[in-house]
């Protein structure tokens, strides 16, 4: 009876001590590039026909800024809102049909599953976070004013995936260190 109770005890300090293990709030790095990657292989080129329809949107490259543990945490909060973004721009129904169907669903998923296995990064708080929140409500509302002045047409959904390539290609070159790699190569 003692070895069983023993044994029970046990087991229960093991579940006790696993679940009570903190979560790591940081996103996948992994998962950003194979995000990046979906989308630039998803489209090819930009088209010839589109040049026309191409426009300049100011980048906000501040609200990514990193240097020092705060502003880390402030740039991972800013990569959270990014995909939570990108997540809203693809929940149309007018979604592009030129794209591969496949990648463009994987893409999709995966960044649903960034925001959800991320959600804590929604209620970090830090004293910058509202500065940098500010260009980037800009910066997506002008990617979402384009899809609707040009109708969610080929055209807008390519000038979307050259920005969201950029901010994707961006957040990987400049905020990795805001990204939680399991091995990097």
């Amino acid at each position: 009876m003692a070895i069983q109770t023993i044994t029970w005890m046990s087991a229960f300090l093991c579940l006790v001590q696993v679940f009570s293990m903190p979560m790591p709030c940081q996103l996948q790095g992994q998962l950003v590039r194979t995000t990046h990657n979906l989308l630039r292989d998803m489209g090819g080129h930009f088209p010839l026909e589109c040049l026309q329809e191409n426009v300049f949107m100011a980048f906000p490259a501040t609200s990514f800024a990193t240097s020092g543990a705060p502003q880390n945490t402030s740039a991972a909060k800013a990569i959270y809102e990014t995909l939570k973004n990108i997540d809203t721009l693809f929940g149309t129904d007018e979604l592009p049909t030129m794209w591969d169907q496949q990648k463009l669903e994987y893409f999709q998923n995966i960044i649903y599953r960034q925001i959800e296995e991320s959600e804590c990064m929604s209620s970090v708080d830090t004293s910058d976070y509202p500065i940098r929140a500010e260009g980037l409500k800009t910066y997506f509302g002008n990617i979402a004013a384009v899809l609707k002045e040009k109708n969610f047409s080929n055209c807008a959904w390519e000038v979307v995936r050259k920005e969201l390539l950029y901010t994707l290609e961006f957040i990987l070159k400049h905020t990795s260190d805001s990204l939680l790699w399991s091995n990097r190569t």
